[in-house]
Parts: structure tokens; C-alpha cells; sequence
């Protein structure tokens, strides 16, 4: 769908077209991140599933710097026409290859499952049942919804995490560079990418700080959620007060760097559910962030009544009230005991 709604963009001669061909594109990569997180969670062991998650988010936001700069470049040098098209079809093979290789779960190229080999390593034998249960969509929403502090916290975390950064990096970061410290575009453009290169360099981090060395979803969770928070208290302290862009770089690197590791999130939601519906309770959580991107940036809009330095000062210190809000959650949360199954 992805790479249809890429080519469908690249020869549209209509406005029409053109939105139709972006919602196919949007619908199409609507589907892929939720189902990577599950053929990880099928593939790989549990100290492992944050460190590779980790990984599958820094080459998004590689991907995600790609569609700025380089992107704009190739745009100039063939139409941006031609380099829909030209992705179109790269997505186009990357499906292709996707339905040829992978495979949900080890069991469907005749393979024991991780918890078959673990047990194995254990000496402790996988009960068939734990193997083969299948549960229905509407209970495992149930299931997920209805988990209490399970879920809520990690939840509330996410909406106000995810939407802080939102309103930060996609809103209201670069009219503020442009507005009071007087940056054009180029120079403040240049100054955000440090958010995504600290992404790039934080989430794997994380993963593998939560993986091999804390061994721990929630303690690697409150560390990050307790420094970004710092962060946006630096950031609203010192609006107006400085005019630096090595200054800015090293606040934004920051900023992304510790938002990266929002990833260990859901292996600390993978593993507080049973296995056969891991990918209903991360997309469950996945709604949240998403969520709070939406409510935080309609939210913070009506607080910016004119571009003057007050304003923005006001929505810093909005999203800074939101993150302690966050930490709390991130403190409140659940994270399952080692050695419980």
C-alpha cells in the first residue's frame, strides 16, 4: 500500500490524487512498526527484544533525517515526481523481499520457539499450552485495557513523553528559533537535527543499557523520563537567555538522546503480558503517544496568543508540568520480577 501510495504521488497530475496517494502511504506504514516489535518478540530472547528495538528506531530516525536534507537534494535533482517513484519502487521490493523471507515465528520454517530453547537451556519443559494458546482479539483487549497498573501508567507516561516531544520538534521548536533568536531557517533546521542524530545514538543505547547492563525496563525508563525532564526545565529556564547554537545543539542531542529511551517502554510492556498477545498490548500502548502528539500540539497552540517570548516561555513551562506528570507514571509503573514467567 505504501509503495502504491508512493507511485500513485509520484505520476499524479491532480491535487486529488496527490492527497490520495499520501493517505495510501500513510495507511501503508501505519502497519509495519506494531508488527516488527511482534516478530522480534517471536525471534529473539527477552534480554534482547530492547537492545534490537532499539535498533529498529535509530534507523527510523536515520530514516527520518534521510527525508530532510538528502531527500530535498535528490527532490532538486530529479523532480520530486520522479523520487516518489523511485521509492515507490524500492518500497515495492522491500515487500516483496519481506513476503519471500520473513516469517511471524520460528515454528513456521519447522524451528523451536525461544521459549522452547530457553526452557531447553533451563532444564524445565514449555507447557503445550502456554505454546499453542490462542487468544481472541476482544479478550486480549480485555486483557490489556483492563490490566490496571500494568498498563495505565506506562499508558499516561507515553501520552505525555511522546506528545512533549512532538510539540517540541515537530511545532514549536523552530518558530521560537525564528521568532526570538532571530535563526533562519537553514541555521535552525541544521540546530533540530541534533534531536534526531541524540535519537539516533540513544535508542539503541537504552535498549542495550536495559538488556545487559541494569537489566531492567523501568529503572532504565525513570533515568531517561528524569533527565529529559531536566532538560525541558533547562529549556524553559534559559528561553531568551541564551543565543547559542552549540549552545541549542547540545540541549537538543539531550533532548533526543534521553526522549530515545522511551523504546525500553515496550519491552516493559511485552513482557508484564502473555506471549500470544504481545502485539495487541503494544499496539494498545502504541495509541497513547500518538494520542498525545495530537491533544499536547492543539493543546499548546491557543497558548501561543502572539510570537513574543512570554508565550512560548508559557508552553515550555506546559510541557515541563506535563513531564513531571510523566515521571511520576514512569515511577508508578510495573515492570515484571526477574526469573517470573
Amino acid at each position: 500500500m505504501a509503495a502504491a501510495g508512493a507511485i500513485l504521488t509520484g505520476m499524479a497530475s491532480t491535487f486529488e490524487l496527490v492527497i490520495a496517494g499520501r493517505l495510501l502511504i500513510g495507511v501503508g506504514v501505519a502497519m509495519v512498526y506494531i508488527p516488527l516489535l511482534k516478530i522480534l518478540a517471536a525471534w529473539y530472547r527477552k534480554n534482547e527484544f530492547a537492545s534490537l528495538s532499539g535498533i529498529l528506531l535509530a534507523v527510523g530516525n536515520i530514516g527520518a533525517l534521510s527525508a530532510a536534507g538528502p531527500l530535498a537534494l535528490m527532490c532538486v535533482a530529479l523532480g520530486w515526481q520522479q523520487v516518489f517513484i523511485m521509492l515507490g519502487v524500492i518500497t515495492l521490493v522491500l515487500a516483496a523481499l519481506a513476503w519471500m523471507i520473513t516469517r511471524d515465528r520460528p515454528s513456521d520454517m519447522n524451528l523451536p520457539s525461544i521459549q522452547e530453547i530457553e526452557a531447553l537451556e533451563l532444564g524445565k519443559p514449555v507447557p503445550e499450552a502456554q505454546m499453542m494458546e490462542k487468544i481472541p482479539m476482544g479478550k486480549a483487549l480485555k486483557m490489556t485495557f483492563g490490566a490496571g497498573m500494568k498498563f495505565w501508567p506506562l499508558a499516561i507516561w507515553f501520552f505525555f513523553m511522546y506528545g512533549n516531544i512532538m510539540v517540541y520538534q515537530g511545532l514549536w521548536a523552530g518558530p521560537f528559533f525564528h521568532d526570538i533568536l532571530g535563526w533562519d531557517k537553514a541555521t535552525y533546521g541544521l540546530v533540530l537535527t541534533f534531536i534526531g542524530i541524540g535519537m539516533i545514538i540513544g535508542c539503541p543505547t537504552a535498549g542495550y543499557i536495559s538488556d545487559k547492563i541494569l537489566k531492567s525496563r523501568k529503572k532504565v525508563l525513570i533515568i531517561g523520563t528524569v533527565v529529559y525532564t531536566i532538560t525541558w526545565a533547562i529549556i524553559w529556564m534559559t528561553a531568551g537567555q541564551i543565543n547559542s547554537h552549540e549552545a541549542y545543539m547540545a540541549i537538543n542531542f539531550m533532548f533526543g538522546f534521553f526522549g530515545g529511551f522511551l523504546v525500553v517502554s515496550f519491552a516493559q510492556i511485552k513482557e508484564l503480558f502473555p506471549i500470544t498477545i504481545v502485539g495487541t498490548s503494544i499496539a494498545a500502548l502504541n495509541i497513547f503517544p500518538f494520542a498525545g502528539g495530537a491533544i499536547l500540539q492543539q493543546a499548546s497552540g491557543p497558548m501561543l496568543t502572539t510570537r513574543s517570548l512570554q508565550s512560548y516561555k508559557g508552553i515550555w513551562l506546559f510541557m515541563l508540568i506535563c513531564m513531571v506528570i510523566a515521571t511520576v507514571a514512569a515511577f508508578l509503573s510495573k515492570e515484571k520480577e526477574p526469573g517470573i514467567d
